[in-house]
């Protein structure tokens, strides 16, 4: 099967702002996606959290549309929003009815340029609540909630802006004032930081001039500041392990690898591999651990692509109650160990291949997924077209380069082994409904 082909305009308006144009006409429906190219690795020591913050601050209404505004147009209209923030971006997102498009263009460009006319104590204060109340149901009083920001901490040192989860310290929110906020809005959110993309049943012509209309008009900052040196070595040189007693139900193991940077072949060979050891019940961990020894709940494996110095390989796997957790852990690190040791079989590579092609091909079938890969590639990157190769580079990764990325990467001078085991009153009492069952 031939992947299609994504076509599209890639240009800059005179501010600055990337303008990535791809017509579709196939269903009547348009999705604009703009990545701001902002994310927690650049806050700085005593003001994090802010990137997280600024989600869901630019739903709080901007200068010409009222709070909880922007949410109620778009899904008046017969559309659906979000947005998200992460380690390396802040993305925000509308998938429209194509007749409606002009109002998606105008509410994130309104946003843009008028936010901190809407933006008061009372509203900052609201957010810093929600975002409260979200590390709490989220984080911190979920079993094992806490996993990747331990990882986190593991794989990057101090200093490095990997270092400190997305949702932020929630001392420095609370030491946060409005002029601390609108500064960090006002460095980072300008049109010269930012990639639109608007994808589906668009006139380009009319995409481009209602872009120019509503963003051409809002000015550059010229004074973004650059990020350190991130670069990291390329192994974390020595294993490190914590055992984190937690109110959760069972044993869980999770385990992590440093891994190369987006866009560098080693990361698609793990993300191949991943599918060898974890993409679903034909998977070597399923069927050893969890089909086979029955020793594991559940498995998982992925390869995580960040492009600040380096990116993440991670697992997990749940101990079964009155299984040695020893035992799990040894049978996991073995078929890691295996996968660099031995060429994976022409069959395993074959399914692994069928998997992502299948998946990334549906993906690609979607206006709102085609319009995020094009920002995304463009703001991470610079490389827009990368929509077009990516699906080739995972189908061009052979047996052997899975085996030398294993052999390099998932050694255990590169590992973190996490180990949630239950404590407390809570935890015991689920273990005992557990083993009941």
């Amino acid at each position: 099967m031939s992947a299609p082909s994504v076509r599209f305009t890639d240009e800059r308006l005179a501010n600055g702002l990337r303008l990535i144009v791809s017509e579709d006409h196939l269903a009547p429906v348009a999705a604009v996606n703009i990545w701001y190219n902002v994310g927690s690795k650049h806050e700085v020591p005593g003001k994090t959290g802010f990137a997280h913050l600024f989600e869901h601050v630019m739903f709080q209404g901007s200068g010409h549309v009222a709070k909880a505004e922007h949410m109620a147009l778009i899904q008046g209209a017969g559309g659906t929003m979000n947005g998200t923030t992460w380690l390396d971006r802040t993305n925000y997102f509308e998938t429209v009815p194509s007749h409606q498009l002009e109002l998606a263009i105008w509410l994130e460009a309104d946003r843009m340029a008028t936010l901190l006319d809407a933006l008061n104590q009372e509203n900052l204060d609201n957010q810093r609540d929600v975002v409260k109340n979200e590390k709490r149901s989220s984080y911190d009083n979920r079993p094992y909630g806490d996993w990747f920001h331990k990882l986190q901490e593991h794989l990057f040192p101090p200093e490095h802006p990997y270092h400190h989860p997305t949702i932020g310290s929630m001392d420095d929110l609370d030491a946060a004032s409005l002029e601390d906020v609108a500064t960090f809005f006002r460095t980072y959110y300008a049109p010269n930081n930012a990639v639109l993309s608007i994808v589906g049943d668009v006139d380009p012509a009319a995409a481009r001039a209602w872009a120019e209309r509503y963003f051409g008009v809002i000015p550059a900052n010229p004074a973004i500041p650059p990020l350190g040196d991130m670069s990291l070595p390329p192994i974390l040189g020595s294993e490190s392990r914590e055992v984190v007693q937690d109110r959760v139900p069972l044993v869980r193991h999770f385990f992590g690898f440093r891994a190369p940077a987006m866009g560098d072949p080693r990361l698609d060979a793990l993300e191949v591999a991943a599918q060898i050891l974890a993409g679903g019940k034909g998977s070597r961990l399923y069927r050893r651990l969890v089909r086979d020894e029955e020793i594991a709940q559940d498995v998982s494996f992925f390869a995580l692509g960040l492009i600040g110095g380096a990116s993440l390989a991670a697992g997990q796997a749940t101990v079964r109650p009155g299984v040695d957790p020893d035992v799990v852990e040894r049978a996991f690190e073995e078929e890691l160990e295996l996968l660099g040791r031995e060429p994976v079989t022409d069959d395993e590579l074959a399914r692994a291949r069928a998997l992502i092609e299948t998946f990334e091909l549906e993906a690609l079938q979607r206006v709102d997924e085609r319009a995020d890969r094009l920002s995304m590639y463009a703001t991470l990157l610079d490389d827009p077209e990368m929509i077009n190769r990516q699906l080739g580079r995972y189908l061009a990764v052979e047996a052997a380069d899975i085996q030398a990325a294993a052999a390099e990467l998932l050694r255990p001078d590169n590992r973190v082994v996490l180990t949630y085991v239950p404590g407390g009153e809570a935890a015991a009492t689920t273990n005992d409904a557990e083993t009941a069952a």
